[in-house]
């Protein structure tokens, strides 16, 4: 006990039960995993990108990266409000995510947009997976949060997929 009469280290008491906290967590320990796994692959893209769009894809990338990069902190900041631990290694984010590491031979330009679309489409796909948890639970926090996501990697994914049309 501290000296104020609460326990230290105790559960949240935030008007979330306990079995749904822990199912929000994890769900947004996946969409955490995804997000970071993109944020690589697109950081990794920037430094590699080559060709004449070069210098729109480069910035484009640049962009992308540090807006993902940007979402990765909230996400986890969520997960330890509801009361659980931040996945933080590869280890765990190889085993929680569904967006593919970046391939090991580096892709050309439009196979990199084709990639980075694919992501924020899958990123978009794990969020929007979350809402019934945490509609069920009353978790306005995490709703607003997953609402901020979709809407970013949606509008991302639309970016992408234009630069593809023929």
């Amino acid at each position: 006990m501290s000296t104020t009469g609460t326990t230290v280290g105790r559960e949240p008491q935030i008007g979330i039960s306990a079995p749904h906290r822990a199912a929000i967590a994890e769900g947004l320990s996946r969409l955490l995993a995804d997000t970071y796994t993109l944020y690589l692959t697109t950081h990794n893209f920037h430094w590699n990108v080559t060709g004449p769009m070069f210098s729109s894809l480069h910035a484009m990338f640049q962009a992308q990266y540090n807006e993902l990069w940007n979402a990765v902190d909230p996400i986890a900041e969520r997960i330890r409000a509801l009361g659980a631990k931040a996945p933080g290694s590869y280890a765990q984010f190889h085993v929680l995510a569904s967006v593919p590491d970046a391939p090991s031979q580096t892709p050309k330009a439009l196979e990199m947009v084709r990639l980075l679309m694919q992501g924020h489409e899958t990123v978009a796909r794990t969020a929007r997976g979350i809402f019934s948890l945490v509609e069920k639970a009353g978790d306005q926090p995490s709703a607003d949060l997953l609402t901020r996501r979709v809407d970013s990697h949606e509008k991302t994914a639309w970016m992408l997929r234009s630069l593809l049309e023929t």
